[in-house]
């Protein structure tokens, strides 16, 4: 298994000899505005150039797996750039009507006992954020990964934690765990996506697992740094099993 952080929540994933890229955001950086009613309103959005070439990310892939359509998910350049034809994983029905309006042809809904080939995959749920933010965010999922050549991978996507984590990593104990922990905000509600309080749960839920903390500095929306990240599980004694990416780094597992 290889894990390449590109940006944002964007990740490359070699698993089971395919490649998958999961949750495209592929724009040049400041192509969007930043997100309303947030933290640095003067950036645009993305951040970040991307670190590596288009042709690196589309070329040879086998399929894209979207966890939710918010744009630093799911943008228009994904969907200009992406071959039509390439298998496409996503939470609903919904978001896969949209899709394929955008003219994506073989487009699949994420359920409990999908497959890939001999990939077994399993939709998870997720909370993106808490209380009355849950209202405006809408639903994301994330997606468990399992081979018998393979450690389980779980990647949890833009989820708060909450029991259904909890819940997910005791049913699949994942030796490899991606969260998005940018603690992306609005200056009003709270988290949206895990912070390091959230971080150091997952820890302590998994504590002989690896957690890739990604979703960091891309964004204008971003709380949480990667240095205070990596400060805070120095602090709490979980350092060793924290891997703060930056973009364009990757792991093999």
């Amino acid at each position: 298994m290889n894990i390449q952080l590109i940006r944002n929540a964007t990740l490359m994933v070699q698993y089971a000899r395919k490649r998958f890229l999961v949750d495209p955001f592929l724009a040049e950086k400041g192509a969007y505005p930043p997100f309303p009613n947030s933290l640095r309103q003067d950036q645009n959005n993305p951040l970040l150039d991307l670190p590596v070439s288009i042709d690196d990310i589309i070329t040879d892939l086998d399929a894209v797996i979207v966890t939710h359509l918010h744009l630093d998910h799911w943008d228009e350049a994904a969907k200009e750039l992406l071959p039509k034809e390439i298998k496409m994983f996503v939470q609903n029905e919904e978001d896969a009507t949209e899709i394929k309006g955008a003219g994506f042809q073989n487009v699949e809904v994420l359920q409990e006992n999908s497959k890939f080939g001999e990939i077994q995959l399993t939709k998870t749920k997720g909370e993106h954020g808490r209380g009355e933010i849950l209202q405006l965010a809408g639903q994301v999922c994330g997606v468990i990964l399992k081979h018998p050549s393979e450690k389980t991978l779980y990647i949890a996507g833009d989820t708060v934690w909450y029991e259904a984590v909890q819940e997910t990593i005791d049913a699949h104990q994942p030796e490899i765990i991606v969260v998005n922990g940018g603690d992306n905000q609005f200056l009003q509600g709270g988290s949206l996506v895990m912070g390091k309080e959230d971080i150091y749960m997952v820890y302590k839920a998994a504590p002989s697992s690896k957690i890739i903390s990604v979703h960091m500095e891309a964004v204008n929306h971003w709380t949480l740094s990667r240095e205070e990240l990596i400060s805070f599980s120095k602090e709490k004694g979980f350092s060793t099993n924290l891997l703060v990416p930056y973009d364009g780094e990757a792991y093999t597992f």
